[in-house]
Formats: C-alpha cells, sequence, structure tokens
C-alpha cells in the first residue's frame, strides 16, 4: 500500500509536526495541568490561528475540505508528541455536524469555539446503543441521562450527545450552558480533563439520522490516527534510549532480545497504518467502511497497547517513572486502547457486522 501523501495532507504534515515539536512536551504537560480547561490553550490557540483545526471541514466551514484523511494527518503528529490539545473530540464533531448539512460555525474552524463528544456511559455498553434517553418537546427534545468521561468539556460551546428516543437512538445538539446540565470533573487515565455530564431535562436539537453512526465511525478513525502517532513517538523513544545506553560495552540497541521487540513494534504500527488508511480510502471514496473501520480501531486498541507496553518494558525501571516522557505515551496509549469500548468489544461488534 503506497502511504505517500499528497501535496495538501504533506503540507499539513509538515506544519503539524512543526508546531508540536517547537515546544518541549514536558512544558505543554505543565501548561496543560495549570490551566482550568485541562488542555494547552496557547498551543490550542496556535493550531487555530494556523488554520490546521479546520484542515477536515469543508470550505464553506472556514476549513480546507480535506476531510477525515486529512484529519488523519494532523492527530498522527500530535501522538507522536502527544500534545495535550482535544482535537479529536472537537473536530470530529465539527465535522458530523458538516456530513450532515449542518451549518458549522466559523469559530470551530479557527479554534475560538469549540464543540465536543457524549458517546460514552457508566458499564459496558455499545456506544451505538445509548441509554440517556431523549423525549420530545415541541420542535425540540430534553435530555436525561448520564454521560460518561466526556473528552474536555470544560470550555467547550456545545456538545454533541448520544441518546435513545423512542424514534431510537440518535444524536442531539446541546449547548453546554443551556439549563439541567452539569458536570462533574474527572481524570482519565492520559492524565486528561474529562467531565461526566448528567442531564436533566436539558434542551437539545436532534441531528439527522445516521448522525450517531457517523461520530462513531469517525471518531474511531480519529482514534486509531492518534495511536499511529503515539506508537510511532514511543518507538522512537525506545530505539534512541537503547542507542545511547550501553551494558557489557555496548549499546543496549545491539542485543538481539531488544531489537526483536522493536521489530514487533515496527510491525504492528505497519499493521496500524495499513488498517488506518484502508478505512480512511473507504470512507474518502463513499463506500461501506463500517468492518474496516472497526478493525482499524481493533488494531489500535490492540496492537497500539503491545507498542506502548514493550516500549516501557525496554526502558527498564526509568519506564515508569511518571516523570519521564516515555510514561505519558504509555498511558495515552492506555487510555486509547479502552476509549469507546476496547479490543474486546470491537471484536464483538466487528463479528456481529460479519
Amino acid at each position: 500500500m503506497d502511504f505517500t501523501l499528497g501535496e495538501e495532507p504533506a503540507a499539513v504534515r509538515d506544519l503539524a509536526r512543526q508546531i508540536f515539536t517547537d515546544r518541549a512536551t514536558q512544558a505543554r504537560i505543565k501548561d496543560a495541568e495549570g490551566s482550568g480547561h485541562g488542555y494547552d490553550e496557547g498551543l490550542w490557540a496556535e493550531l487555530g490561528e494556523t488554520g490546521l483545526l479546520g484542515v477536515a471541514l469543508p470550505e464553506p466551514a472556514g476549513g480546507a475540505g480535506l476531510g477525515a484523511a486529512g484529519l488523519a494527518v494532523l492527530l498522527e503528529e500530535q501522538g507522536r508528541t502527544v500534545a495535550p490539545v482535544p482535537i479529536w473530540p472537537a473536530v470530529v464533531a465539527a465535522l458530523t455536524l458538516a456530513s450532515h448539512g449542518e451549518d458549522v460555525p466559523a469559530a470551530f474552524a479557527d479554534g475560538t469555539s469549540r464543540p465536543t463528544l457524549a458517546l460514552e456511559e457508566f458499564g459496558p455498553a455499545d456506544p451505538a446503543a445509548p441509554r440517556c434517553a431523549a423525549a420530545r418537546d415541541g420542535e425540540n427534545w430534553l435530555l436525561t441521562g448520564t454521560k460518561a468521561a466526556v473528552p474536555t468539556p470544560f470550555g467547550a460551546s456545545h456538545v454533541l450527545v448520544s441518546a435513545a428516543s423512542p424514534e431510537g437512538p440518535g444524536l442531539f445538539l446541546l449547548e453546554t450552558s443551556a439549563s439541567g446540565v452539569s458536570w462533574e470533573r474527572a481524570e482519565t487515565t492520559s492524565r486528561d480533563v474529562a467531565g461526566h455530564l448528567t442531564l436533566d431535562g436539558a434542551p437539545a436539537r436532534a441531528l439527522p439520522d445516521g448522525a450517531l453512526a457517523t461520530a462513531l465511525r469517525l471518531a474511531r478513525l480519529a482514534l486509531a490516527a492518534v495511536q499511529v502517532g503515539v506508537a510511532e513517538g514511543a518507538l522512537r523513544m525506545a530505539a534512541d534510549y537503547l542507542s545511547g545506553r550501553e551494558q557489557f560495552g555496548r549499546p543496549l540497541a545491539t542485543f538481539q532480545a531488544a531489537q526483536h521487540q522493536l521489530a514487533d513494534c515496527y510491525i504492528e504500527i505497519d499493521a496500524l497504518r495499513v488498517c488506518l488508511w484502508h478505512a480512511l480510502s473507504l470512507v474518502d471514496a463513499g463506500e461501506d467502511a463500517e468492518t474496516a473501520v472497526l478493525v482499524a480501531k481493533w488494531w489500535s486498541d490492540e496492537g497500539g497497547l503491545n507498542v506502548v507496553h514493550r516500549v516501557q518494558h525496554l526502558h527498564g525501571g526509568i519506564g515508569v517513572d511518571v516523570d519521564y516522557p516515555v510514561h505519558r505515551h504509555f498511558l495515552w496509549g492506555k487510555q486509547i486502547s479502552g476509549t469507546l469500548g476496547g479490543a474486546s468489544s470491537d471484536l464483538e461488534l466487528l463479528g456481529a457486522a460479519l
């Protein structure tokens, strides 16, 4: 499979790589932890000013029209440096709106306003079958229930909420300032700030049929793209560490046992990339991509977690030091591997689809 990017995606990659590597990872983490919203607001503003937050959105919405593939390129670069900014939930939400003919505020493209997604609930459940309830109220709907671990909700202007109505599961657009909305701050495995959302008759607007399926498809692809970057960044750190660390008078990288583990990581990352871009190619072509998306998400859960586990192991004792950068890659890989159900859930959904 040819992974060569076209001119526009390559420009996105180069600019994103320059921005994400321009500031030290630890400095970004410190900025994010000191922020009331739980992410690096300076970096977020820079991504908006350079147009990167709008690369996936259509041109009428102020974007570059590169779709899910453009978003994947951006997210892979973010994953390499585990930069704490809420790109995937914000852009997936905006792209879902655009995909169903909804007006997308220009502020979503430049980052001055930001949406997020509420797709998960407590307990084992298929995200496509939410328990949060929607009841009709004239032309609008009232939402009641709880959504778990909504990514980076603080400072967001809107949230797309999955809920079950008498007409079936759907996706609803909710203003975070609406009545009946309350948040409980929650930290995640990756140390990002999330929020448990409680709804008590909160007014919302229903999105067109198919919006929930679109949001889940784009979210799975986005998570897989971030995981490719996380795994590659972790592998690069392991290679550099083993090349510079010596035992018995020679670099650890020359030991066969270490080389085999690095080779396993390299193979799994290539498998991750193949599955991701196969799914993206089907989505961009407008073809049925359900099984391909689930395969890509399963590989990101299973293969991505394998890579960050091996890399942490190859770093020895320093790999579990929370102040050492590779630990951040492990936490991100672990977080992604459990989002939207995890590997076992993906296999169950894939089996049902097949």
